[in-house]
């Protein structure tokens, strides 16, 4: 086996920039067939959740609440055979509460068991649209950001390749969700945010480590200083995206059905992030051809440095 000094990822740059636009149009056209998934918190309506003492048939529910008068009802199983949630859109005439007991009542009344209340949550429609507004306007401003500051911290070049990396992260993952047909709601919102954080700090580790090898590896070419960077920082990046990892996973696996659609959405962010930070980031700098000269420190700076 090679040492990971020795690892050539810019040698599989174009494999990877095809896997990645594979990935990218398989996800907007996902994205624009079938879209997503929004959960309550985007629609409005209500939610019920209910636990039965046996395992119960979720298809014999649909068709009970169709012959009822819910035709836009929705029926899922949460967690367990047993536990099951029912989505409602809006009902202009009657209260959430109301609601509820009525669905409540007819269950009780042919499904044959005696199925318990657990939760009613309900959220307006206009409500559910300011909040898609605000969290779109939320990814758009964080992207903004981190594209000026990425521009001041480093150079044009990196903060574009830092930023198209993102888009990448935000447009696979939202296609994940898009594909699978899991609900997507304010905690996975909040997952895609705390990806860009994630990757974008992944990211400037390595940047930060191709800048300074660009200054002091006077004689190497660029695919040579962006293979050393990216293999010099590679035990970090393994290190800490295996240990998030762990942790996301145990949240998956024993937080319990309210959580793991946002634990799920991280684990498929931190996978990527970590995939774009050596493969999309960094090959979009070669792309714009990235040289010695665009990060050499000016004359003057250096004097005034060594006089200080």
């Amino acid at each position: 086996m090679r040492p990971l000094s020795r690892f050539d990822f810019m040698g599989k740059r174009y494999a990877a920039l095809a896997l990645s636009g594979c990935l990218i149009v398989l996800s907007l056209g996902s994205l624009v067939v079938r879209g997503l998934n929004l959960g309550l918190d985007f629609t409005g309506g209500t939610l019920i959740e209910m636990s039965y003492p046996a395992p119960v048939d979720l298809a014999k529910i649909r068709t009970l609440l169709v012959e009822r008068g819910f035709a836009d009802a929705t029926v899922q199983r949460f967690g367990t055979t047993r536990e099951i949630l029912i989505r409602l859109p809006p009902d202009p005439e009657l209260s959430s509460a109301a609601l509820s007991d009525k669905v409540l009542a007819v269950l009780r009344a042919e499904s044959g068991a005696e199925p318990q209340l657990r939760r009613v949550e309900f959220v307006g429609p206009q409500v559910g649209e300011d909040l898609t507004e605000k969290g779109g306007l939320a990814v758009l401003f964080s992207l903004i950001g981190i594209l000026i500051y990425v521009a001041w911290r480093f150079e044009y070049r990196f903060a574009a390749g830092a930023v198209l990396a993102l888009v990448h992260d935000c447009l696979i993952t939202l296609g994940f969700f898009s594909l699978t047909g899991l609900e997507f709601d304010l905690s996975v919102l909040a997952a895609v945010l705390a990806i860009l954080g994630y990757s974008i700090n992944d990211t400037i580790v390595v940047f930060d480590r191709i800048r300074e090898n660009f200054r002091r590896m006077r004689r190497g070419e660029t695919l040579e200083i962006i293979n050393a960077s990216i293999n010099q920082t590679l035990s970090r990046t393994i290190l800490t995206s295996g240990t998030t990892l762990l942790v996301v996973f145990a949240l998956a696996w024993l937080g319990g059905e309210i959580i793991h659609n946002f634990a799920l959405a991280l684990i498929v962010g931190i996978a990527v992030g970590t995939y774009s930070s050596i493969y999309i980031a960094s090959t979009l700098l070669v792309l714009l051809k990235l040289r010695r000269e665009d990060l050499l420190v000016p004359e003057r700076e250096t004097l005034d440095a060594e006089r200080l």
